[in-house]
């Protein structure tokens, strides 16, 4: 293979791999000219690549969709991280069923050498999507938009229909995507409420690029399994309840972070605070969060408020007797002690 037909190859999977390459870093990376740039742009254009040329100091190569699809390069990593991802995906509620999926599976597989095509079956077998087989359909398509958004910290516009009905456009920084309890979520920095939002991508569309590029808002993994988690709990539940706890707006939002979402204030030195879970006792697991020393009212509703208080009650007479014997322990012996507090 000639250096010509080497280099234009690197070209190419570098345009492959990121949306938008500034000339003097393309030409940095490939160790040549930017003259040699723009000789291989033309001849990748020749073979039925559209790439998109800007002029001007800001300006660069951008690899754009055509009419046709050109072949793609990828490296055994990306071949079998593409195979497991169709696999998963022909199982999931994605709109166009899973024939498109298991087609696109079968062109990839064919021309995976043997070797790869063990790597796909024995990753697979292990791989187990949880939750989100049951959910919303999904567009294959606003999910790909999102995910080069995501990846390329590009600004993009869509329009959001929220569970109330109420649509509004949106203009986001997307930081990442991510499938939870049956649905799929993207975090993003919502520049015109200045603060992190997530959104539910089945209620999304008309996704618009901006080409405008940011930096992304520095975020651990934690951080975002919480906000994903948080968003999770905004979900109607079967049981839902309110708290109204003897605390300020402010200190509360200081105390709860991310899990104050929703909170309002109920007069200067109150807050009310939505709480819910599938069943009564995910709704006492989120009141045992209201700090130490704070009193609270709640509106727990039949029957859950009576099941609480019967799982209560009995968790405060286990509380106060004496704690069983431990195995080979005389049981009398047991008592003394604790009546003798040693």
């Amino acid at each position: 293979m000639s250096d010509t037909t080497t280099r234009a190859l690197s070209l190419l999977n570098l345009l492959q791999t990121h949306r938008h390459w500034p000339g003097s870093e393309l030409a940095e990376r490939l160790g040549v000219t930017e003259r040699t740039v723009r000789r291989d742009v033309e001849r990748l254009r020749e073979l039925g690549y559209r790439i998109e040329s800007t002029p001007g100091a800001a300006g660069g190569y951008r690899l754009e969709a055509g009419s046709a699809v050109p072949p793609l390069l990828l490296t055994d990593e990306e071949a079998v991280a593409m195979a497991i991802g169709l696999r998963v995906a022909a199982s999931q509620r994605l709109i166009g069923g899973p024939e498109t999926t298991l087609t696109a599976l079968a062109k990839l597989e064919q021309v995976l050498p043997a070797a790869l095509r063990r790597r796909v079956n024995a990753l697979a077998e292990t791989v187990q999507p949880a939750g989100i087989g049951a959910g919303a359909p999904v567009s294959t398509e606003v999910l790909g938009e999102l995910a080069l958004a995501c990846r390329d910290s590009e600004r993009v516009r869509f329009t959001y229909t929220a569970a109330s009905g109420e649509v509004t456009r949106r203009r986001v920084e997307p930081h990442a995507l991510a499938p939870a309890d049956r649905h799929w979520y993207l975090l993003c920095w919502d520049l015109e409420k200045d603060d992190w939002r997530t959104f539910r991508v089945d209620r999304l569309s008309d996704v618009e690029h901006t080409r405008v590029l940011f930096s992304p808002h520095p975020l651990t993994p934690g951080q975002i399994e919480e906000f994903i988690l948080v968003a999770r709990s905004w979900a109607r539940q079967p049981v839902e309840a309110v708290a109204v706890m003897d605390l300020p707006i402010d200190r509360m939002r200081e105390q709860f972070g991310q899990w104050g979402q929703g909170a309002e204030p109920e007069g200067p030195d109150r807050t009310r605070w939505p709480v819910g879970g599938a069943d009564f006792r995910e709704t006492m697991y989120g009141l045992s969060w209201i700090p130490a020393g704070v009193e609270y009212t709640t509106d727990l509703a039949e029957p859950e408020r009576g099941d609480l208080r019967e799982t209560l009650e009995r968790m405060l007479r286990a509380l106060e007797a004496a704690p069983p014997a431990a195995p080979g322990t005389d049981a009398a012996s047991s008592r003394a002690s604790v009546r003798s507090g040693s």
